[in-house]
């Protein structure tokens, strides 16, 4: 079996993703059970064009389901650093050949409490940010391989 990686998430985006697996387990699931039982008693079900759609809806919501469970046994509640320091759960403003721009840096699982893009910290530009501090300049290698020089403006720690 392949190891399970801990996700860092926020509060919020734990509550989210929480909320939305009640409502796949719950409400939608029980949606999705009616529409492939009002099909069914249509009849013929190799030519039921409804049908076949429901319950291919069907495995969509088990497999996210599915993808919830794990995220959120896996989930681990991050403690975001002080104003100043770039690390996980991090709201950072930098500027990147002249523009300004704000992200999150931290699981791509944050965007379900954000309105913010996400930085992963896997990523080259997120690894050179980790532990950053304010007024700094990182550079790291693009996969095009030229050096790109990022300043971070600020860092917050994410709400």
């Amino acid at each position: 079996m392949a190891e399970e990686k801990t996700i860092l998430l926020t509060q919020a985006a734990y509550d989210k993703l929480k909320e939305e697996l009640d409502h796949r387990q719950g409400e939608y699931r029980d949606e999705i059970t009616e529409r492939i039982a009002a099909a069914r008693a249509e009849g013929d079900l190799s030519e039921n064009g409804g049908y076949q759609a429901a319950r291919e809806e069907q495995g969509k919501n088990e497999g996210r389901i599915n993808e919830l469970i794990v995220k959120l046994r896996n989930a681990k509640i991050l403690k975001a650093p002080k104003a100043g320091t770039v690390g996980n759960g991090s709201l950072v403003t930098l500027t990147m050949a002249g523009n300004e721009m704000v992200y999150v840096l931290g699981s791509r699982d944050l965007t379900v409490a954000t309105e913010y893009d996400v930085i992963s910290p896997e990523s080259p530009i997120g690894a050179a940010l980790m532990g950053a501090k304010k007024g700094q300049t990182v550079t790291y290698e693009a996969p095009n391989g030229k050096d790109i020089s990022v300043t971070v403006k600020d860092a917050q720690p994410l709400k």
